[in-house]
């Protein structure tokens, strides 16, 4: 069986592309980090460490790679010849591989019914949606039914902290130990060869929502909290008792808007926040408060991590109060790096906050989650710890 997975990155190596190995496929990993493709291409093998205790490695093996920059034509054969299409690039970069796609796609359909599942891994909710719709918009509008019978693009739900990290090896990665990847069973084609440790559901979005509103939610929350008092790192966040009582608020609100909305146990899913802070918490991974912060502006769009939990919350008569506090502090958080940081920023100082806020959330100024964020605001201004 033969795999192709876009974004040979740390999630890319260290989760999607170690289960598919697992699962007996041939990965061809497919990037624009040339030095990464030739190595991989060299060593058709790298290693995966677990951050835990006994630190144990792994050699994931029977894998290679391409340039998504200079064989691109290599690219679109291999998608021809593959059973499965991964991605783990970002979903804003779903846009850019979705012209080789639908050239690898076309030339499948010329030669092929057999069948093809694209799944993307990306942090959003219906991502393979979006891309199908991004491969459709480059594909013949002839093609588009007899692509309908054979290629399938199920959304997946995908958790796995990777922190940005160095090492003298460039393919080496460190993962933590928990992992956890769902699959929209309802929609993949029969006969589908189950990839191991692949959990196919028939309605994803509880464990979408769930995953996105407790562990992305929770992450950034610690972020942008921990960034302003001065913490480095989110263990360092989780080391302050008055922070992860914070990030604990945020996750018991969301996971009362989750336990009403989805009928989710709520003992079990007071057990799924502790787990989560615990792994945030994970002394044998380092990631940085600017990196999990990075992006405000997405993070704070209206069907993102912090905003849509806190309008249902709201629409459901529920808390969202410090759902409203994390907002707040991702309108302070800033990185000498992060362009949508610096966006924010002058965002604020030329049109206001409150108008940033409308602008990139899509709450009006007049809703109480709009009034309530900018009350946190004010309060977090005041603090004597904000850096």
């Amino acid at each position: 069986m033969k795999a192709v997975h876009f974004g040979a990155g740390n999630i890319g190596r260290g989760f999607i592309g170690l289960l598919l190995s697992r699962s007996g496929y041939e990965v061809c990993f497919v990037d624009v980090n040339e030095a990464v493709v030739a190595e991989l291409k060299r060593r058709g093998e790298y290693p995966v460490t677990l951050a835990s205790g006994s630190q144990e490695t792994v050699v994931v093996h029977n894998v290679t790679a391409l340039s998504s920059v200079t064989e691109a034509d290599q690219v679109a054969t291999a998608i021809a010849e593959a059973d499965l299409v991964t991605t783990a690039v970002g979903v804003s970069v779903l846009k850019h591989i979705a012209a080789v796609l639908a050239e690898g796609i076309k030339r499948r359909l010329a030669v092929t019914s057999a069948p093809l599942h694209v799944i993307a891994c990306e942090n959003a909710i219906g991502g393979s949606s979006q891309l199908k719709e991004l491969v459709y918009g480059q594909l013949d509008q002839a093609l588009h039914s007899q692509a309908d019978e054979t290629v399938a693009f199920p959304d997946a739900a995908v958790d796995r902290i990777v922190p940005l990290q160095q090492h003298e090896d460039i393919l080496k990665v460190v993962v933590e130990p928990f992992y956890e990847w769902a699959v929209d069973g309802s929609r993949m084609l029969p006969g589908y060869q189950p990839v191991e440790g692949v959990h196919y559901v028939d309605d994803l979005e509880p464990y979408i929502e769930r995953k996105l509103f407790t562990v992305n939610t929770g992450h950034c929350s610690a972020a942008y909290l921990g960034y302003l008092h001065g913490c480095n790192t989110i263990q360092q966040v989780m080391e302050n008792e008055q922070l992860t009582a914070q990030v604990r608020e945020v996750l018991e609100e969301t996971g009362a808007m989750l336990v009403r909305k989805h009928g989710f146990d709520q003992a079990t899913h007071q057990q799924y926040i502790s787990t989560i802070l615990e792994r945030f918490g994970n002394p044998a991974l380092t990631d940085e408060v600017s990196r999990v912060g990075r992006s405000p502006i997405r993070k704070l769009s209206p069907n993102d991590r912090l905003v849509s939990p806190a309008l249902q919350a709201y629409e459901a008569g529920l808390g969202y109060t410090a759902l409203a506090r994390s907002m707040a502090a991702a309108l302070l958080f800033e990185s000498a790096d992060d362009p949508e940081a610096a966006e924010l920023a002058a965002s604020i100082r030329d049109i206001d906050v409150a108008a940033a806020l409308t602008k990139v959330s899509g709450i009006a100024a007049e809703h109480p989650v709009h009034q309530a964020v900018m009350a946190e605001y004010a309060k977090l201004k005041q603090q004597p710890s904000q850096v």
